[in-house]
């Protein structure tokens, strides 16, 4: 096949496009070079450096494509209110370019890189009046160190459940609305377009070629580079929230299986990609330790971000069945293996 990839020098996308390479796949290579994701690194050799959001630049990239492999994206949590621009601009801006030129390329099958924030809050239980969706987290709590949700019924804590697919989608930071903003584009453009697409919902994605430490870095990567400084790695609030760390290797053969699969014109399909393994941030914090040797100790600071949600721990079933696709690097393994791989500047 002949796959236009976006994002190809970034973390995730340089994944993929290796193991495209090594699947004997032709890989058209688009990289904007943002100064946020690369610093002051160069394009890598064949690579494209197109804004993604120029629809004028398309046409000829993607001519004999295939399929597009959409993997650029503004990332990170939504640092301050003042991203937004930034986020709306690259990602749900950049997106419809995108979508508008393969449609007039005559390219009409995606995979889309989307993310487990669409969620917000994951799912939830009470003891006693079963599944609740939990109203925002107030500052008072936040700032007094109640840190789990509460049963709107009857206050009580809840307990957290495995998401599904099919869970209300509640966008609770402006990177998140971007990403929510992008599946909606991508499953309007299926219908209008009579294309083919599928999003992956990525959950924590950490491995080798990690950005090094920035405020879009990810945690296990900014609990390493604490670690490198001689410093103890801190813990938002009291460490038991938790996750799905997924390893940068599985999510790239989750892309391979997305684009073999992308073939049926009028559907729109989205998926978790995840490890199946939910690990508290705490835990994860130990991992990177273990694997560094050090004889440091996570420092559990009590503190918070308003835009963070408790728990959000994926279901990995939709994408076994449907996909082939299961997860072959466990967090246990992957995340101490993490503490000395190479990362990027």
């Amino acid at each position: 096949m002949k796959i236009l990839l976006t994002g190809s020098a970034g973390f995730i996308g340089s994944a993929i496009g290796a193991q495209l390479d090594e699947a004997g796949d032709e890989v058209v290579r688009v990289d904007l070079m943002l100064p946020q994701a690369h610093g002051a690194a160069r394009a890598p050799e064949g690579t494209h450096q197109v804004d993604v959001r120029d629809v004028a630049s398309w046409s000829a990239l993607l001519d004999g494509v295939d399929a597009v492999c959409h993997q650029a994206a503004v990332v990170g949590a939504g640092v301050t209110v003042s991203d937004l621009p930034a986020y709306a601009s690259h990602n749900d801006l950049g997106t419809a370019a995108l979508l508008a030129a393969m449609h007039e390329a005559g390219v009409h099958r995606l995979v889309l890189a989307s993310s487990m924030v669409v969620y917000g809050e994951g799912r939830y239980a009470c003891a006693t009046h079963g599944h609740q969706q939990p109203p925002p987290r107030t500052v008072l709590d936040l700032d007094e160190g109640r840190f789990e949700n509460l049963c709107p019924v009857c206050g009580q804590a809840l307990t957290w459940e495995l998401v599904d697919e099919d869970a209300r989608l509640d966008p609770r930071s402006s990177y998140a609305a971007s990403k929510l903003a992008q599946e909606h584009y991508t499953s309007s453009w299926v219908r209008q377009a009579d294309a083919a697409a599928i999003a992956l919902r990525y959950h924590n994605v950490y491995g080798p070629g990690m950005p090094r430490d920035t405020p879009y870095s990810g945690v296990a990567a900014m609990f390493r580079s604490s670690i490198e400084r001689g410093e103890a790695p801190k813990v938002y609030e009291d460490g038991a929230q938790m996750r799905d760390f997924v390893h940068v290797a599985d999510v790239a053969r989750a892309n391979l299986l997305a684009l073999r699969a992308v073939t049926e014109p009028g559907r729109f399909a989205a998926y978790n990609v995840c490890s199946g393994e939910p690990v508290s941030i705490a835990t994860v914090a130990g991992l990177v330790l273990e694997g560094t040797g050090s004889d440091l100790r996570a420092e559990v600071t009590g503190g918070y971000r308003l835009g963070d949600v408790r728990h959000v721990v994926a279901s990995p079933e939709l994408a076994r069945r449907e996909l082939g696709f299961a997860a072959e690097i466990a967090p246990g393994v992957g995340l101490p293996e993490f503490a000395t791989a190479p990362l990027r500047d």
